[in-house]
């Protein structure tokens, strides 16, 4: 039998239950599961115009920019992204996530047969607390890096818990330090954005695969999905956005519509979603490159019910299948939430839609041209079934300054 971290996943293509933070052991187990959602994994290269051919052409920051009144673009070069992993605030909100935190601690603890008398490699290790969860469960050394400046910490923390004979905390970044080891027989990391991809930590952990892991070595998670679904929001869109239209008597339209272009990283309603969840990324972390988190694929959503669509939502989940006891960590709508919510994209224009009916299009990612942490997003809408057909395309950026935990 296989566990699995609780998330109250709800609907026919999950296959668990269980009381709020805790592992259970259920009859379907999360091969099953896994295998059903490869199944429902059908998106493919996405061929029309604007989404097709080198990365570079999908996205055009001139044609971005001059919708807006000026640029809101940091300095080119600046990398505030240690420096905000250094302060422990940003390490609290993720700890204190349980269905994080929770996920990497069943999976070492519930495993404790092929943790034992391995190396490990944390790689972004923060406070330390999953090079401490690996020790625990036997691990014979853990190698936690971080160049952010809690590396400090962690080292006190670890001597603090007395593992300072079994655990290493080495400052530095993955692609600049040197292990102690030529190879290590876990890699276990939290790299995971919003989005999924957003902060490109991931390079760091593909780095590493390819220089240390064991060809029979285990990643932690080794396999991630980006999904998505449509959704009904009206009433917080008007909040959120028809905010620009008078304040205090004054018109901002300008800021709506940058607003607008910059993805929503909240909690949505899974009352709120009218379509089938649909993946439209399917990444295996033994065999991703770099060159493939760039990618332009299609999508179909099949509509649920009569309704408007006035954004899509995405969300990933993290599948830790390679262990015995197997762990899935969801951030889906229908699970309970996480610090990484999920993200959402407002439509300019909502389209009305009918049950039965279907929203395809395309979606294209890409590094940011201006700061590579960050995420170029193209998604084309298409909705035919309706006297004046919806076809038209958006362009979004997800920022490192406008998403901060």
């Amino acid at each position: 039998r296989q566990s699995t971290w609780d998330c109250q996943m709800e609907g026919p293509q999950y296959g668990w239950k269980g009381k709020r933070g805790r592992v259970k052991y259920v009859k379907k187990g999360l091969t099953e599961i896994e295998e059903e959602k490869k199944k429902e994994f059908v998106s493919s290269a996405a061929d029309e115009a604007g989404f097709i051919g080198d990365k570079s052409t999908w996205f055009s920051e001139e044609e971005f920019s001059k919708q807006f009144a000026g640029s809101m673009d940091y300095k080119e070069g600046v990398d505030s992204y240690f420096g905000s992993y250094s302060h422990f605030g940003i390490h609290e909100t993720m700890i204190k996530d349980s269905v994080r935190t929770g996920s990497y601690l069943a999976a070492c603890n519930d495993n404790k047969e092929q943790f034992a008398g391995k190396i490990v490699l944390d790689i972004g290790c923060g406070t330390g607390i999953l090079s401490i969860f690996a020790a625990r469960a036997g691990a014979k050394h853990v190698y936690g890096i971080d160049n952010a400046e809690i590396a400090d910490f962690a080292r006190a923390i670890v001597k603090e818990n007395k593992l300072d004979d079994k655990i290493t905390i080495i400052k530095g970044k993955m692609e600049e330090i040197t292990l102690p080891v030529d190879k290590v027989d876990i890699i276990i990391s939290e790299w995971m954005g919003y989005f999924l991809l957003f902060e490109s930590m991931l390079d760091s952990v593909l780095f590493a695969r390819d220089k240390y892991l064991k060809p029979d070595g285990l990643m932690l998670p080794d396999r991630v999905t980006l999904n998505m679904a449509a959704f009904e929001d009206a009433k917080y869109k008007n909040q959120k956005f028809g905010f620009w239209d008078n304040v205090y008597g004054t018109k901002m339209e300008c800021i709506k519509k940058i607003a607008l272009s910059e993805p929503m990283v909240d909690n949505v309603s899974k009352r709120l979603i009218n379509s089938n969840t649909y993946t439209f990324l399917d990444i295996d972390l033994y065999k991703v490159q770099v060159k493939d988190l760039c990618f332009s694929n299609k999508y179909e959503l099949n509509i649920i019910k009569d309704d408007t669509v006035y954004g899509i939502v995405c969300w990933f989940d993290a599948y830790f299948s390679k262990l015995k006891k197997q762990v899935l960590l969801s951030t889906s709508p229908y699970s309970r939430s996480t610090h990484w919510r999920q993200t959402i994209f407002y439509l300019n224009d909502p389209i009305v839609v009918k049950s039965g009916k279907k929203l395809t299009g395309s979606i294209a990612v890409r590094k940011s041209a201006t700061h590579f942490r960050d995420l170029d997003i193209k998604i084309s809408y298409h909705y035919t079934d309706a006297e004046v057909p919806t076809n038209y395309v958006q362009m979004y950026k997800l920022r490192q300054l406008s998403n901060s935990y």
